[in-house]
């Protein structure tokens, strides 16, 4: 039976229509979906939005609609939009499916079972953005560190989860290595460490989420409701061996939900816990963070639009910026590593070859090897992308592209007088670019696509620009 992988993205807030920062999460783990079934496993991907919270519904109200109503407008603009960047997903969750609902209320019984939920009454400041409490030492003049909107004072009636009970279990899970980047682990370690008190589960102040099986008076706390998404797609038909989960992309500003709270919900529940998290960083503009309050936010079709090429968005996100760091979003940049580097080097060596072939043919001869078939460009990607070096593999992959440009330009194959040879050299290149389209599959599949079609058919042709310049 072939490996299993399973990666997922967070499931989005559908209060509004998906952005650059959405595009880059649910990219990244496009590109490591396709990239395991290049290496023959079997892959579940899961993206989705979070329908409940509060978030929601006050937009929902905003646009004087009923919540559910608000979410199943804004949710076709998110599979529209994963559709328009080539996302190929296993499954688009909403925390409102049927099966989810009964998973959320099946492991919540289980745990008060336990006698690990208990009854109680809380007072704090919530900010709604992050559908959290945040302590008065958190806040900045009153007002949430991440949204920088002031945040409000809520009381009430609430169930508790024993969360502090798994303080030593979660600092033993960061010491086996969960969290990657490996230097974000110091920030939960402390967290875990001045954990002070348990975690609120439910609400009564408002009715949107999910019923509480033993207090219907209550519905379920967002994050707790929304986590468990990740299990649930597991749960479908010939999917329990998915579980647990390979990797999490996340970024920073959902860490410490997906370090803290989520694990321990798993271990209350007796589930294993996910092998791995990835906190990833902000795409910002002008440093700030995207914000659609702020006018700090560009949309998917927006940024497909800045060259009209969808695969330049995808290479720019994963090349421009190391994962796992910020980066400051630039129009300019995106079309200079258009020009450059798709149109310039990769469009121009398949451009320059397909039509030497198209003219001299192309013949395996193994007289003939040229030198540059013996660079290990394949080992090179494969030990990069276990490290989640996304900028580098594609550094690296275009290092062979231009060697096979100055190849061409050195050796210029159309002045070879021995017709065997020439075919020989020629037929190597071809060999050349397909390796490339292979390797650029995870990350352009539609312009690796049209290369691998143009370079397998038996009658090589020219054919059209694959990246025009902007």
């Amino acid at each position: 039976m072939a490996k299993k992988f399973y990666v997922t993205t967070p499931i989005y807030y559908p209060n509004d229509i998906p952005h650059v920062g959405h595009a880059y999460t649910t990219i990244v783990a496009d590109v490591l979906s396709r990239w395991n079934k290049i290496r023959g496993k079997d892959v579940l991907f899961t993206t989705g939005v979070d329908d409940h919270g509060m978030k929601v519904l006050e937009t929902a109200k905003e646009n004087n609609l009923p919540p559910k109503e608000f979410v199943d407008k804004i949710v076709p603009r998110f599979k529209d939009a994963w559709e328009k960047l080539n996302i190929d997903y296993s499954r688009f969750i909403r925390t409102t499916d049927k099966d989810h609902k009964k998973i959320v209320q099946n492991i919540l019984q289980k745990i008060y079972d336990k006698g690990e939920i208990y009854l109680g009454e809380y007072e704090g400041y919530y900010c709604v953005g992050c559908e959290a409490y945040l302590t008065e030492k958190e806040l900045e003049n009153g007002c949430c560190p991440i949204h920088k909107k002031k945040v409000k004072k809520l009381k009430e009636e609430t169930y508790f989860f024993k969360i502090q009970n798994y303080k030593d279990r979660l600092l033993k899970l960061y010491e086996k290595g969960f969290i990657l980047p490996k230097n974000k682990t110091s920030e939960m370690v402390h967290r875990v460490k001045e954990l002070d008190r348990d975690l609120s589960i439910s609400r009564t102040s408002f009715d949107w989420g999910i019923p509480v099986p033993f207090d219907k008076k209550h519905v379920t706390y967002v994050w707790f409701d929304a986590l468990l998404n990740y299990y649930t797609s597991t749960q479908e038909k010939n999917r329990q061996d998915f579980w647990p989960c390979d990797l999490h992309i996340v970024a920073k500003d959902i860490f410490y939900f997906h370090a803290v709270m989520w694990p321990a919900i798993l271990m209350a529940a007796d589930l294993p816990v996910p092998k791995n998290l990835f906190v990833h960083g902000y795409w910002t503009f002008g440093k700030e963070k995207i914000s659609k309050s702020r006018g700090k936010v560009i949309n998917v079709d927006e940024l497909i639009a800045l060259t009209g090429n969808v695969d330049s968005v995808r290479y720019f996100l994963l090349r421009a910026t190391p994962f796992g760091k910020d980066g400051d979003f630039s129009e300019k940049a995106l079309v200079e590593r258009h020009n450059n580097e798709l149109a310039d080097k990769l469009g121009n060596l398949v451009s320059r070859v397909s039509g030497l072939i198209e003219k001299e043919g192309c013949k395996q001869n193994r007289k003939w090897k040229t030198p540059f078939l013996t660079v290990n460009v394949k080992k090179d990607v494969g030990e990069l992308m276990e490290n989640f070096e996304f900028d580098k593999v594609l550094n690296r992959i275009f290092a062979y592209v231009d060697s096979l440009n100055k190849w061409v330009q050195d050796e210029k194959p159309w002045e070879i007088h021995e017709e065997d040879f020439k075919r020989a050299v020629l037929y190597n290149l071809k060999e050349g670019i397909l390796l490339i389209a292979e390797l650029l599959w995870p990350f352009i599949p539609e312009s690796s696509e049209k290369i691998t079609k143009q370079f397998s058919s038996k009658n090589i042709k020219k054919g059209e620009i694959l990246f025009k310049k902007v």
